[in-house]
């Protein structure tokens, strides 16, 4: 019987951690090599075991995949081992005192942020186990704190804050290190300070002194702070700005107000729902959510929103009083999870699939868009007929769904759809989209399309729409290819709120 030493198996667990955060972050094996400075083959050589991983290889890798530490754990697992066989020497895997490479600087083993909503203010509360994992003492760290009273009316948010700022005295800003018996109160300065954003360093000192936090302690720091809700916008985001091994976030809102809260999760790409549940339990006559996430990526931004239902809860305008809104308020469509304008996979062109190959793959999109389009259509009566693709529910693959406007059809399903003719005979209806809810724009589109799209085996097939499909499935076809209703208008055409006037077929 065949048997493998602890070298190789430690070797395959290293690999096993890397191809799992590389499928994880969405990156084929030629991606991750181009992120990592490799030639293109050089991943894949290491999956393959032909290649030995070395250290700058796991560096490089943990530090493009984020993966928490777990990529490099493994490497020391196996570097160790391969020392000692070297030696002669057999001991078992050493359990690593780090999670993350040495020389990593600070980081932060847990983050717990709380926001508590009491008599018409809300108070911050965050509280940071941190680790030094550098060579150098820390004696600061650096707190961002921002309000948006109106998130989605920039214009109106700025005006409101400029007749408004927020103040220190209002803040109230307390800091402590510590735990237990030994806590010590903080120290702060200014860095920043505008109408609506702060900075500020919390220092490791006080009146009675100095205490650094040197390599290879570990110390927890708390912060809290009270803003008035007349400034604060109804959204709480956490910035991933330090290596972070677990986020909590919580809200605490009265149970008389009805709260409805969701999160997304934002990043140059695209804006999605977070990947795990909320999970809410009362306590009393108050109603608590939280939310949890291992490992974030650095630089990822976790967004919690929410809406009174109510009576006597306070009520958020989406725009300042007097502006129009740039159509990106809170939506059915939005508190859903669908990707709003603005972002950057909206603009792309989405990939086609390889049929029959991807066959499992287009299954899977086709029933994500058929389930939020049964969501959206539990909330929303879209009586001219609706559609949805796969950008908008955060994959960038060429599929749609629509629905005629009779309700009772199945909807069409489009895979890999291109328009191969149409007919000159045009016409002029308001269109809207579910990517900016809440606003219609005249779009002039052919009476008559046809369009090739693809079965799940891969064969092609040609169908005719006609009227109000033609304009349903033109729009959905536009999105696949990273176009929006409004790149149609007439230049001198406006958006106007929410145009509900049937179209005329």
């Amino acid at each position: 019987m065949m048997t493998t030493s602890p070298v190789e198996r430690a070797a395959d667990q290293f690999v096993t951690a890397l191809a799992h955060w590389r499928v994880e972050r969405g990156m084929s094996k030629k991606q991750l090599a181009a992120r990592m400075g490799f030639d293109p083959s050089y991943v894949s050589h290491v999956e393959g075991r032909r290649h030995k991983p070395t250290e700058d290889f796991a560096r490089r890798a943990e530090a493009v995949l984020g993966a928490g530490g777990a990529i490099w754990e493994r490497f020391q697992e196996y570097d160790q081992l391969r020392h000692a066989r070297s030696t002669a020497l057999h001991r078992d895997p050493p359990v690593p005192v780090q999670w993350l490479p040495p020389g990593t600087g600070l980081i932060v083993e847990r983050e717990v942020a709380e926001l508590t909503y009491v008599d018409g203010t809300y108070r911050c509360r965050v509280r940071r186990a941190l680790y030094n994992a550098g060579s150098e003492p820390v004696t600061r760290y650096l707190v961002k704190i921002a309000v948006d009273r109106y998130p989605n009316d920039p214009t109106g948010s700025n005006r409101h804050h400029r007749e408004h700022p927020l103040s220190f005295d209002e803040m109230a800003l307390v800091a402590c290190a510590g735990e237990g018996d030994a806590i010590e109160p903080m120290q702060w300065r200014v860095k920043l300070d505008r109408d609506a954003s702060k900075e500020v360093w919390l220092l490791f000192a006080n009146e009675r002194g100095q205490f650094a936090l040197y390599p290879g302690e570990r110390t927890t720091i708390e912060y809290a702070y009270t803003v008035g809700v007349e400034k604060w916008g109804q959204w709480f985001q956490r910035a991933v700005r330090l290596p972070t091994r677990r986020l909590t976030v919580r809200l605490d809102f009265p149970v008389a107000f009805d709260p409805q809260v969701w999160g997304v999760e934002t990043s140059l790409a695209a804006e999605v729902p977070v990947r795990t549940p909320m999970e809410r339990h009362d306590e009393g006559d108050r109603a608590v959510f939280e939310w949890s996430t291992d490992a974030p990526q650095l630089n990822a931004r976790y967004r919690l929103e929410w809406r009174f239902r109510g009576a006597n809860a306070p009520s958020y305008p989406a725009t300042a009083p007097g502006n129009i809104s740039n159509g990106r308020g809170h939506s059915p469509a939005r508190d859903l999870g669908i990707v709003q304008r603005g972002s950057e996979l909206l603009r792309q062109r989405a990939r086609h699939f390889q049929l029959p190959r991807e066959e499992v793959e287009a299954h899977e999109t086709v029933d994500a868009l058929l389930s939020a389009l049964t969501r959206l259509e539990q909330v929303h009566d879209f009586s001219k007929g609706v559609g949805l693709s796969a950008p908008q529910i955060g994959r960038s693959v060429a599929v749609a769904v629509v629905r005629p406007a009779d309700g009772a059809s199945e909807p069409m399903v489009l895979i890999n759809p291109r328009v191969v003719g149409e007919t000159t005979d045009r016409d002029e209806q308001y269109e809207g989209c579910l990517s900016f809810f809440d606003y219609r724009g005249l779009v002039k589109r052919p009476l008559r399309i046809d369009v090739e799209h693809a079965r799940y085996d891969g064969t092609r097939v040609i169908t005719t729409f006609e009227r109000a499909m033609a304009r349903l499935v033109a729009h959905e076809i536009d999105h696949l290819e990273g176009r929006l209703y409004v790149d149609r208008m007439n230049a001198e055409s406006n958006l106007v709120p929410d145009y509900q006037r049937p179209w005329a077929y």
